[in-house]
């Protein structure tokens, strides 16, 4: 029998998903049209870029989660999201994903990453295709094939300062090799290739933390993406990203993204305006969750709403996303990701050694044998040199056991 851990919100999921399912979906679409016409939300300036892929997520909680993911970065997501995640991912993971993106348009993508002890690297790449048709002026086939675009990623990144008391700063960079394919039936001398980089830098700590975990509840990120040149004179889609994200109770993250798109070739006067995204994350159960996302990005805001399965060794990611290009009459906008745990190179066995021994160490210095205690807590040092609780009650067992060592001698004397 499932584990609910937050009964009213499951009950009012219940409620809620109905009632949008039965809502009247007209009345909701000219609104939204009336929301995206508004002053506060149109920007002239969007759709200079080429190479969009790079704004369109993988799918997983990147995408599920509005794209507020620069502070988050806690699956692969981090490839596109923030390069410095990659040194804090707990387990090697292999994640494939498809996205359904508009009419014919797919995206099919794949990433692997994994962490040796301060150390993370991983590798992605992502492909869209969409099959194009060209016609002359007198409206006859001129000439068809596959539209695509191929994007590679190599990460790499790492974890410094860390210690008992602090997670420690995570600076990291991926290399982006992005290719452009249109038929030279289609349109001649269009195939462009860019090369870029990101980099990205990740911190996390307690603030206002009212329960007790070992995780920190409080995350900062700061990335800044798709740095470089393109041929052909494109504008690449440049941004830098503020993140922030925040567990004010065990079974909810949110998260929130500022992002300031430049260019590297364009006038200031024609980049494209700051957005924010939003996002949030609730274990509903201890094998499900949902999460949710608003993205304000020019003339089309976003929501997305999804859902995630924990089968332990596998996570199954589905996404829904509605804005003025979703169309009800065919299934697009849906995007599934399915990742494989490969392992934590025995880093969740060294965590529970680390705890026996300690703990150990703690019955044994109860009992007065304070060499038995050293023993032990100088074997939790050995698997953890920052593990300041252990240098802290090694040094008093040392002192006890020098006390006690005089206080036999001043025996032995009289």
């Amino acid at each position: 029998m499932m584990n609910i851990r937050n009964r009213p919100l499951f009950l009012l999921l219940i409620l809620f998903v109905p009632a949008i399912l039965f809502a009247d979906l007209s009345e909701f679409y000219s609104g939204y049209s009336s929301f995206a016409d508004s002053d506060f939300i149109t920007d002239s300036n969007t759709g200079q870029s080429a190479f969009t892929t790079l704004l369109i997520p993988f799918g997983g909680l990147y995408e599920g989660m509005g794209t507020a993911f620069t502070a988050v970065a806690s699956d692969v997501g981090f490839l596109e999201a923030n390069p410095a995640g990659s040194s804090r991912i707990d387990v090697t993971q292999l994640s494939l994903m498809h996205n359904d993106w508009i009419a014919d348009t797919n995206i099919e993508s794949a990433a692997f990453t994994s962490r040796k002890d301060n150390f993370g690297f991983g590798f992605g790449g992502k492909f869209l295709y969409v099959p194009f048709t060209a016609y002359n002026d007198w409206g006859d086939r001129a000439g068809s094939g596959y539209y695509s675009e191929t994007v590679l990623y190599a990460n790499a990144s790492y974890n410094a300062f860390r210690s008992y008391d602090f997670s420690g700063l995570s600076v990291g960079a991926t290399l982006k090799g992005a290719y452009r394919n249109v038929p030279e039936s289609v349109a001649s001398g269009q195939s462009a290739f860019a090369g870029m980089i990101d980099l990205g830098a990740l911190t996390r700590f307690n603030f206002l933390k009212p329960y007790p975990s070992r995780d920190k509840n409080f995350s900062l990120g700061l990335a800044v993406r798709n740095i470089g040149f393109a041929s052909l004179d494109d504008n690449l889609p440049s941004n830098a990203s503020l993140g922030f994200a925040y567990s004010p109770l065990r079974p909810l993250l949110v998260s929130f993204d500022y992002t300031f798109p430049f260019s590297l070739t364009l006038p200031a006067e024609q980049w494209e305006h700051p957005y924010f995204a939003t996002g949030a994350k609730v274990a509903v159960t201890d094998n499900f969750a949902m999460q949710t996302g608003f993205t304000h990005r020019g003339s089309n805001p976003r929501f997305t709403l999804g859902g995630s399965v924990d089968l332990n060794d596998l996570t199954i990611i589905a996404n829904y996303t509605l804005d003025l290009t979703t169309q009800l009459s065919s299934l697009d906008r849906f995007s599934l990701q399915a990742t494989m745990a490969l392992g934590d190179d025995g880093r969740q066995m060294t965590a529970q050694r680390i705890d026996e021994y300690y703990i150990a160490g703690l019955e044994a210095y109860a009992q007065g044998d304070f060499e038995r205690a050293i023993q032990y807590w100088e074997a939790v040092l050995d698997l953890d040199p920052t593990y300041r609780p252990a240098h802290e009650n090694l040094d008093l067992a040392q002192r006890s056991l020098d006390l006690l060592f005089n206080m036999r001698k001043l025996n032995t004397v009289e």
